[in-house]
């Protein structure tokens, strides 16, 4: 795993996870009591510094601790997390709140965006090859630390009617993987260092196309996003299935 051996996976595993759970710095004092990786304070702290060498953490500028850097979360995304699917009552509830719009694609894709949003309490948006953009959940992003800087706010409101900038971010993406993870720089807009954008693409009957999901801070829940972006992404490709 990149050559790391495993203590220094392990550590960096539960860095990821304090991090996403706090938004919080992680130092290892707090690694020591929470995690119970059974090596001292010293030993964290030394590997700590050797995962910052190599890349996967940075340090805080307001403290001791460390962040994952988004080459720490990518690995953390291929290598380390453990998918949590929904349940099928889960799956069953999102069915029905979109079921009775499976016929008016315009429609469609406005709901399941709304219920994206609603679900993993993200700002949820969808954009189509014709060129067009729905987005729904803007007030969830003001609950959320990262966003209490206005600067950053800013920045992601004022591309939520920019389709050439979303365009430009999925012809740079490719088509390789079935969901897409970008963070950070590959956002390619300043401000933006700290958001991440998880997203998949749909084909709806054979008149439709385009991309669905989430934007919110680097810090996602990744092991419950990932799987409900796919999701969301296959239903709509399997309510259209008929058309």
């Amino acid at each position: 795993m990149e050559n790391l051996s495993p203590r220094q996976s392990q550590i960096l595993k539960s860095i990821i996870e304090e991090y996403i759970e706090t938004a919080e710095a992680v130092g290892s004092e707090t690694l020591d009591k929470k995690c119970n990786l059974g090596v001292s304070p010293a030993t964290l702290r030394n590997e700590m510094v050797r995962l910052t060498n190599m890349g996967f953490l940075k340090q805080s500028h307001t403290s001791a601790g460390r962040c994952p850097t988004p080459l720490g979360l990518k690995l953390y995304v291929s290598s380390m997390m453990k998918s949590e699917n929904l349940s099928v009552a889960e799956e069953v509830a999102v069915k029905e709140k979109i079921w009775d719009y499976r016929f008016e694609f315009d429609r469609l894709l406005r709901e399941t965006t709304k219920a994206l949003a609603q679900k993993t309490k993200s700002l949820a948006i969808s954009t189509t090859d014709k060129g067009d953009i729905y987005y729904s959940g803007t007030a969830n992003i003001l609950d959320i630390p990262e966003f209490y800087d206005i600067d950053l706010t800013k920045a992601v409101l004022s591309l939520l009617d920019r389709f050439d900038y979303w365009q430009k971010l999925f012809d740079r993406s490719g088509d390789e993987t079935e969901i897409h993870v970008l963070l950070g720089d590959e956002l390619g807009m300043q401000y933006l260092e700290p958001c991440g954008y998880i997203y998949t693409k749909f084909k709806a009957g054979t008149e439709h196309q385009g991309t669905l999901g989430i934007i919110g801070p680097t810090r996602f829940h990744y092991s419950t996003a990932i799987p409900t972006v796919r999701y969301f992404g296959e239903l709509i490709e399997e309510i259209s299935r008929s058309w």
